[in-house]
Protein backbone atom coordinates (compact mmCIF):
# COMPACT_ATOMS: atom_id res chain seq x y z
CA UNK A 1 0.00 0.00 0.00
CA UNK A 2 1.40 3.36 -0.72
CA UNK A 3 1.75 6.20 1.31
CA UNK A 4 -0.73 8.10 -0.92
CA UNK A 5 -3.46 5.43 0.03
CA UNK A 6 -2.80 5.79 3.78
CA UNK A 7 -5.21 7.07 6.06
CA UNK A 8 -5.98 7.42 9.90
CA UNK A 9 -3.61 6.80 12.61
CA UNK A 10 -2.46 3.80 14.31
CA UNK A 11 -1.72 3.93 18.42
CA UNK A 12 0.45 1.36 19.64
CA UNK A 13 2.06 0.24 23.08
CA UNK A 14 0.57 0.66 26.74
CA UNK A 15 -2.74 -0.27 27.31
CA UNK A 16 -3.77 0.05 31.07
CA UNK A 17 -6.59 0.54 33.48
CA UNK A 18 -6.07 3.33 35.78
CA UNK A 19 -7.76 3.26 39.24
CA UNK A 20 -7.46 7.05 40.13
CA UNK A 21 -7.44 7.39 43.62
CA UNK A 22 -8.57 10.85 44.93
CA UNK A 23 -6.42 11.95 48.37
CA UNK A 24 -6.04 15.04 50.53
CA UNK A 25 -2.62 14.57 50.67
CA UNK A 26 0.09 12.17 50.36
CA UNK A 27 1.24 10.78 53.72
CA UNK A 28 4.43 10.09 54.85
CA UNK A 29 6.62 7.11 56.25
CA UNK A 30 4.17 5.04 58.31
CA UNK A 31 1.18 7.74 58.34
CA UNK A 32 -2.32 7.12 56.64
CA UNK A 33 -4.12 9.35 54.45
CA UNK A 34 -7.82 8.73 53.49
CA UNK A 35 -8.93 7.73 49.89
CA UNK A 36 -11.83 10.33 49.24
CA UNK A 37 -13.42 8.57 46.13
CA UNK A 38 -12.60 6.11 43.61
CA UNK A 39 -12.63 5.92 39.92
CA UNK A 40 -11.93 3.11 36.87
CA UNK A 41 -10.42 4.65 33.86
CA UNK A 42 -8.91 3.13 30.61
CA UNK A 43 -5.09 4.49 30.71
CA UNK A 44 -1.49 4.37 28.83
CA UNK A 45 -1.00 5.50 25.34
CA UNK A 46 -3.12 3.36 23.66
CA UNK A 47 -6.73 4.00 25.27
CA UNK A 48 -5.70 7.66 26.19
CA UNK A 49 -4.84 8.99 22.96
CA UNK A 50 -6.67 6.30 20.50
CA UNK A 51 -9.81 7.71 22.76
CA UNK A 52 -8.92 11.35 22.82
CA UNK A 53 -7.95 11.76 18.89
CA UNK A 54 -11.67 10.09 17.76
CA UNK A 55 -13.49 12.48 20.09
CA UNK A 56 -11.35 15.45 18.51
CA UNK A 57 -11.87 14.35 14.83
CA UNK A 58 -15.22 11.76 14.71
CA UNK A 59 -14.34 11.04 11.03
CA UNK A 60 -11.28 9.87 11.21
CA UNK A 61 -10.07 6.04 11.34
CA UNK A 62 -8.26 5.24 14.66
CA UNK A 63 -6.67 1.87 15.47
CA UNK A 64 -5.24 0.55 18.74
CA UNK A 65 -2.46 -1.83 18.59
CA UNK A 66 -1.32 -3.40 21.94
CA UNK A 67 -1.80 -6.09 24.25
CA UNK A 68 -4.21 -7.17 27.21
CA UNK A 69 -5.00 -9.93 29.72
CA UNK A 70 -7.70 -12.33 28.67
CA UNK A 71 -8.94 -11.12 31.90
CA UNK A 72 -11.88 -8.07 33.49
CA UNK A 73 -9.92 -5.55 33.30
CA UNK A 74 -8.90 -6.44 29.60
CA UNK A 75 -12.57 -6.82 28.56
CA UNK A 76 -13.24 -3.57 30.27
CA UNK A 77 -10.63 -1.95 28.01
CA UNK A 78 -11.81 -3.32 24.93
CA UNK A 79 -15.66 -2.40 26.00
CA UNK A 80 -14.65 1.14 26.42
CA UNK A 81 -12.12 1.53 23.25
CA UNK A 82 -15.42 -0.04 21.04
CA UNK A 83 -17.77 2.07 22.53
CA UNK A 84 -15.30 5.04 21.24
CA UNK A 85 -15.20 4.27 17.84
CA UNK A 86 -11.64 3.09 18.09
CA UNK A 87 -11.10 -0.12 15.89
CA UNK A 88 -9.31 -2.56 18.14
CA UNK A 89 -8.67 -5.39 15.80
CA UNK A 90 -4.63 -4.97 16.56
CA UNK A 91 -5.37 -5.50 20.17
CA UNK A 92 -4.32 -9.32 20.98
CA UNK A 93 -5.39 -10.75 24.25
CA UNK A 94 -2.70 -12.84 26.08
CA UNK A 95 -3.56 -15.75 28.48
CA UNK A 96 -1.68 -16.31 32.06
CA UNK A 97 -1.31 -12.30 32.09
CA UNK A 98 -3.11 -9.73 33.72
CA UNK A 99 -4.24 -6.40 31.84
CA UNK A 100 -1.57 -3.84 33.25
CA UNK A 101 -2.83 -1.51 35.53
CA UNK A 102 -2.09 1.83 37.09
CA UNK A 103 -2.67 2.99 40.82
CA UNK A 104 -3.39 6.66 40.18
CA UNK A 105 -2.81 9.07 43.80
CA UNK A 106 -4.17 12.39 42.65
CA UNK A 107 -4.75 15.15 44.41
CA UNK A 108 -7.54 17.63 42.97
CA UNK A 109 -6.31 20.40 41.40
CA UNK A 110 -2.74 18.93 41.97
CA UNK A 111 -0.21 16.96 41.47
CA UNK A 112 -0.30 13.10 40.80
CA UNK A 113 1.34 9.52 41.63
CA UNK A 114 1.66 6.52 39.53
CA UNK A 115 2.04 2.98 40.80
CA UNK A 116 2.08 0.71 37.81
CA UNK A 117 1.83 -2.94 37.36
CA UNK A 118 3.66 -3.87 33.82
CA UNK A 119 0.90 -6.91 33.17
CA UNK A 120 0.37 -7.53 29.67
CA UNK A 121 1.66 -4.35 28.16
CA UNK A 122 5.43 -5.69 28.73
CA UNK A 123 5.04 -8.27 26.52
CA UNK A 124 3.77 -6.09 23.62
CA UNK A 125 6.54 -6.54 20.94
CA UNK A 126 7.27 -6.07 17.18
CA UNK A 127 5.45 -9.53 16.35
CA UNK A 128 2.46 -8.17 18.18
CA UNK A 129 2.24 -5.27 15.42
CA UNK A 130 -0.12 -6.78 11.70
CA UNK A 131 2.29 -4.40 9.38
CA UNK A 132 0.06 -5.92 6.34
CA UNK A 133 -3.46 -4.79 7.82
CA UNK A 134 -2.31 -1.93 9.15
CA UNK A 135 -3.05 0.56 7.05
CA UNK A 136 -2.53 3.99 8.67
CA UNK A 137 -0.89 7.58 7.03
CA UNK A 138 0.60 7.61 11.16
CA UNK A 139 2.14 5.45 13.71
CA UNK A 140 2.45 6.59 17.22
CA UNK A 141 4.41 4.39 19.85
CA UNK A 142 4.25 4.80 23.18
CA UNK A 143 5.03 4.62 26.18
CA UNK A 144 8.84 3.94 25.60
CA UNK A 145 10.47 2.81 29.27
CA UNK A 146 7.26 1.30 30.30
CA UNK A 147 7.23 -1.60 27.48
CA UNK A 148 9.98 -4.17 28.62
CA UNK A 149 10.10 -5.68 24.96
CA UNK A 150 10.47 -2.03 23.21
CA UNK A 151 12.57 -0.85 25.17
CA UNK A 152 14.93 -3.95 24.63
CA UNK A 153 15.11 -3.30 20.94
CA UNK A 154 11.32 -4.22 19.33
CA UNK A 155 10.57 -0.23 19.73
CA UNK A 156 13.42 0.13 16.71
CA UNK A 157 12.11 -2.60 14.71
CA UNK A 158 8.65 -1.61 15.22
CA UNK A 159 9.54 2.22 13.65
CA UNK A 160 11.57 0.59 11.26
CA UNK A 161 8.98 -1.38 9.69
CA UNK A 162 6.15 1.22 9.81
CA UNK A 163 8.88 3.56 7.51
CA UNK A 164 9.18 0.72 5.25
CA UNK A 165 5.61 0.16 5.46
CA UNK A 166 5.05 4.24 4.67
CA UNK A 167 3.99 5.35 7.37
CA UNK A 168 4.98 8.32 9.36
CA UNK A 169 6.60 7.70 12.87
CA UNK A 170 5.77 9.19 16.27
CA UNK A 171 7.11 8.70 19.81
CA UNK A 172 6.43 9.34 23.67
CA UNK A 173 8.20 8.46 26.58
CA UNK A 174 6.92 8.08 30.85
CA UNK A 175 9.09 10.55 33.14
CA UNK A 176 11.12 8.03 35.19
CA UNK A 177 13.71 9.11 36.92
CA UNK A 178 16.43 7.11 35.96
CA UNK A 179 19.25 6.48 33.72
CA UNK A 180 17.88 4.33 31.04
CA UNK A 181 16.74 7.53 28.72
CA UNK A 182 19.83 5.93 26.39
CA UNK A 183 17.81 3.16 25.48
CA UNK A 184 15.11 5.61 23.49
CA UNK A 185 18.49 7.29 21.59
CA UNK A 186 18.69 4.84 18.92
CA UNK A 187 15.02 4.99 17.81
CA UNK A 188 15.25 8.99 17.18
CA UNK A 189 16.66 8.01 13.03
CA UNK A 190 14.10 6.49 12.74
CA UNK A 191 11.03 8.83 14.40
CA UNK A 192 9.36 11.53 12.36
CA UNK A 193 7.68 13.09 15.36
CA UNK A 194 8.99 13.50 19.24
CA UNK A 195 6.11 14.50 21.49
CA UNK A 196 7.47 14.89 25.15
CA UNK A 197 7.38 16.64 28.15
CA UNK A 198 10.61 19.02 29.23
CA UNK A 199 11.59 16.29 32.12
CA UNK A 200 11.63 13.40 29.54
CA UNK A 201 13.46 16.34 26.93
CA UNK A 202 15.92 16.74 29.22
CA UNK A 203 17.05 13.38 30.51
CA UNK A 204 17.25 12.52 26.96
CA UNK A 205 19.47 14.98 25.51
CA UNK A 206 21.27 15.44 28.58
CA UNK A 207 20.63 19.03 29.78
CA UNK A 208 18.81 20.50 32.49
CA UNK A 209 14.74 20.40 31.85
CA UNK A 210 14.79 24.49 32.62
CA UNK A 211 12.47 26.65 30.17
CA UNK A 212 15.09 28.28 29.37
CA UNK A 213 17.06 25.09 27.84
CA UNK A 214 14.01 24.13 25.79
CA UNK A 215 15.07 25.59 22.65
CA UNK A 216 19.11 23.85 23.35
CA UNK A 217 16.76 20.57 24.38
CA UNK A 218 15.29 20.38 21.18
CA UNK A 219 18.09 21.30 18.65
CA UNK A 220 20.25 18.74 20.38
CA UNK A 221 16.95 15.98 20.07
CA UNK A 222 16.59 16.95 16.37
CA UNK A 223 20.63 16.60 15.82
CA UNK A 224 20.47 13.58 17.50
CA UNK A 225 18.03 11.90 14.48
CA UNK A 226 14.30 12.78 14.76
CA UNK A 227 13.22 12.92 11.42
CA UNK A 228 10.93 15.59 10.92
CA UNK A 229 9.86 17.34 14.73
CA UNK A 230 10.50 17.92 17.99
CA UNK A 231 7.70 18.80 20.37
CA UNK A 232 8.27 19.71 23.84
CA UNK A 233 5.73 20.40 26.49
CA UNK A 234 5.57 21.50 30.00
CA UNK A 235 2.99 23.47 32.64
CA UNK A 236 3.97 27.21 31.41
CA UNK A 237 4.70 26.76 27.03
CA UNK A 238 5.64 24.46 24.55
CA UNK A 239 8.20 24.62 22.37
CA UNK A 240 8.86 23.03 18.76
CA UNK A 241 12.00 22.51 16.22
CA UNK A 242 11.88 21.64 12.74
CA UNK A 243 13.16 22.85 9.62
CA UNK A 244 10.34 25.81 10.25
CA UNK A 245 13.21 27.09 12.79
CA UNK A 246 12.14 27.20 16.59
CA UNK A 247 8.94 28.06 17.60
CA UNK A 248 7.63 28.94 21.44
CA UNK A 249 4.10 29.31 22.69
CA UNK A 250 2.98 29.86 26.00
CA UNK A 251 0.60 28.01 27.71
CA UNK A 252 -3.29 28.91 28.52
CA UNK A 253 -4.03 31.11 31.83
CA UNK A 254 -7.26 28.75 33.66
CA UNK A 255 -9.00 30.11 35.98
CA UNK A 256 -9.05 29.27 39.50
CA UNK A 257 -10.35 25.99 40.42
CA UNK A 258 -10.73 24.66 36.60
CA UNK A 259 -7.67 22.15 37.31
CA UNK A 260 -9.62 19.12 38.38
CA UNK A 261 -6.76 16.88 37.27
CA UNK A 262 -3.57 16.08 35.33
CA UNK A 263 -3.63 12.52 34.62
CA UNK A 264 -4.21 12.53 30.68
CA UNK A 265 -3.32 15.97 30.23
CA UNK A 266 0.22 15.10 28.25
CA UNK A 267 -1.72 12.20 25.97
CA UNK A 268 -4.36 14.89 25.17
CA UNK A 269 -1.50 17.90 24.02
CA UNK A 270 0.02 14.43 21.74
CA UNK A 271 -3.40 13.68 20.50
CA UNK A 272 -4.03 17.44 19.48
CA UNK A 273 0.02 17.53 17.63
CA UNK A 274 -1.28 14.59 15.95
CA UNK A 275 -4.22 15.55 14.55
CA UNK A 276 -1.86 19.01 13.81
CA UNK A 277 0.80 16.94 12.07
CA UNK A 278 -2.14 14.42 10.21
CA UNK A 279 -3.49 17.61 8.75
CA UNK A 280 -0.05 19.10 7.64
CA UNK A 281 -0.55 22.25 10.12
CA UNK A 282 2.15 24.32 10.70
CA UNK A 283 4.11 24.31 13.88
CA UNK A 284 2.57 27.29 15.69
CA UNK A 285 -0.88 26.06 14.64
CA UNK A 286 0.24 22.42 15.91
CA UNK A 287 1.00 24.02 19.57
CA UNK A 288 -1.75 26.06 19.70
CA UNK A 289 -4.48 23.18 18.95
CA UNK A 290 -2.45 20.77 21.25
CA UNK A 291 -2.69 23.02 24.19
CA UNK A 292 -5.80 23.48 23.61
CA UNK A 293 -6.46 19.76 24.02
CA UNK A 294 -4.81 19.12 27.06
CA UNK A 295 -6.82 22.24 28.97
CA UNK A 296 -9.41 19.98 28.02
CA UNK A 297 -8.22 17.15 30.20
CA UNK A 298 -7.18 19.28 33.14
CA UNK A 299 -11.25 19.69 33.71
CA UNK A 300 -11.59 16.44 34.41
CA UNK A 301 -10.41 14.29 37.09
CA UNK A 302 -9.85 10.94 34.54
CA UNK A 303 -7.46 11.05 31.07
CA UNK A 304 -10.55 11.54 28.66
CA UNK A 305 -13.36 12.32 29.66
CA UNK A 306 -12.93 15.80 28.85
CA UNK A 307 -12.42 16.07 25.49
CA UNK A 308 -14.82 17.22 22.54
CA UNK A 309 -14.17 17.71 19.30
CA UNK A 310 -12.20 20.20 17.20
CA UNK A 311 -14.64 22.95 17.03
CA UNK A 312 -15.91 22.75 20.36
CA UNK A 313 -12.01 22.56 21.74
CA UNK A 314 -11.14 25.62 19.72
CA UNK A 315 -14.47 27.71 20.74
CA UNK A 316 -13.73 26.56 24.77
CA UNK A 317 -10.25 27.73 24.44
CA UNK A 318 -10.77 31.20 22.82
CA UNK A 319 -12.00 33.13 26.46
CA UNK A 320 -8.50 31.96 27.79
CA UNK A 321 -5.68 34.17 27.61
CA UNK A 322 -1.94 32.99 27.03
CA UNK A 323 1.16 33.34 29.17
CA UNK A 324 4.40 35.37 27.71
CA UNK A 325 7.14 33.60 26.64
Amino acid sequence: MGAAERKGIAVAGSVIVDKINSISAYPGAGELTQIRSLQKAVGGCVPNVALDLKKIAPELDIRAIGKIGADAEGAYVSQVLTEGGVDIAGLKVMDGEATSFTEVMSIPGGQRTFFVYSGASADFGVADVDFEKVSAKLLHLGYFLLLQKVDDGDGIEILKKALECGMETSIDLVSENSDRYGLVLPCLPYTDYLIINELEAGRLAGIAPEKENLEAIARKLKDLGVRKKVIIHMPECSVCFSDEGFSVLGSYILPEGYIQGTTGAGDAFCAGALIGIYNGWQDNEIMEFASGCAVMALGAPDATSGMKDRLQIQEFCRSFQRREV
